[in-house]
């Protein structure tokens, strides 16, 4: 069976306190896990720390945490230490990114992404199980430390994000999961096969990589406008977060949408670029619409072999009370 999470939402929150209440209701309503993502608002560590004291059940994890803002042994500290925080219930999301965040907020070249997060993952692994650092890489050459407490009884899992081909390969054999995100269920079958050909070079089982898609969703009893706050959420990670996500949709058959939406959203008419994403395109990529409409789209994605977990992913324009409909029409009991 499918599990379901939730991505915490990243806009529109105007405090900690509403993260958490949305953390406590997904917790009441049985959702497996709940991730908080980290671009431009507020950090990911300090969040989770808060969340780890104020939820007891539900698991909490990165997703994602760059590759490029902290060095990797600080992210393995931050990985043993949350573990500790949350009794046990943390479990580190990592992948690199965009140049948009990268360079434009961080101020760091977008260098060797793929060889970078590989070089992560076998660094974090090391620290949070206290091994002494020891490690020759080709971006990084570290000794002469271990970390400076006991090491959390189970390691965190590190998960890995990736869109393309050989950043999902690289998860199948390096990493304990996959994060997908912005794939229509054939794009996702597609990347499952590399994932399974990364898992046979690592001479690992694909069954021992879990899987978990982002998927924007939002369900409201007036359906048009939950279709259009997903609409709007899509059309501004295609037109304005870099080429990315118009590469994975170009990957998928959508190119001639994905190039036409970025150009429009660039030449400044938003909401032109959103009445592009026609019904076809959103129901390929979100569940969205009535609660009756959603739990049938979400059939369609929770269906696919291979995937182990469905993490619902609001709009950036949705408010509290649309998160919470949301949250409550898609529980997993309903």
């Amino acid at each position: 069976m499918t599990d379901r999470e939730i991505h915490l939402p990243v806009a529109a929150q105007s405090s900690i306190d509403g993260i958490a209440e949305i953390t406590q209701q997904a917790e009441s309503e049985g959702y497996v896990r709940a991730w908080m993502p980290e671009t431009w608002g507020r950090d990911g560590v300090t969040t989770l720390t808060t969340l780890a004291e104020r939820t007891d059940e539900i698991e909490l994890g990165t997703s994602i945490a760059n590759v490029f803002s902290r060095s990797p042994a600080l992210l393995g500290q931050t990985a043993a230490t949350l573990q500790e925080a949350s009794d046990g219930r943390f479990r580190l999301g990592i992948g690199p990114s965009g140049p948009a965040v990268i360079e434009g907020w961080h101020g760091e070249s977008f260098e060797r992404p793929l060889r970078r997060t590989r070089e992560y993952v076998e660094i974090i692994e090391r620290v949070v199980a206290g091994e002494g650092l020891e490690y020759d890489g080709d971006i990084y050459s570290l000794s002469g430390f271990r970390l400076r407490f006991d090491p959390p009884e189970t390691p965190p899992p590190i998960d890995v994000a990736g869109m393309g081909p050989k950043s999902v390969e690289l998860a199948g054999r390096f990493a304990d999961g996959w994060h997908a995100t912005t794939f229509t269920p054939d794009g996702l079958r597609e990347r499952l096969d590399d994932l399974r050909h990364g898992a046979e070079l690592g001479d690992r089982s694909p069954d021992d990589v879990r899987v978990s898609l982002s998927l924007p969703c939002c369900v409201l009893d007036d359906g048009d406008r939950a279709r259009n706050l997903a609409a709007q959420h899509l059309a501004f990670y295609v037109g304005a977060m870099g080429t990315y996500y118009r590469k994975s949709l170009a990957r998928q058959g959508y190119e001639a949408e994905a190039n036409e939406i970025a150009a429009t959203w660039a030449s400044g008419d938003q909401e032109a670029a959103i009445a592009l994403i026609e019904d076809e395109l959103l129901d390929d990529l979100a569940v969205a619409g009535t609660p009756e409409q959603a739990r049938e789209q979400l059939e369609t994605f929770t269906g696919i072999e291979g995937l182990d977990a469905v993490a619902l992913a609001f709009p950036r324009g949705a408010s509290a009370s649309d998160i919470s409909a949301t949250v409550a029409a898609m529980a997993p009991d309903n």
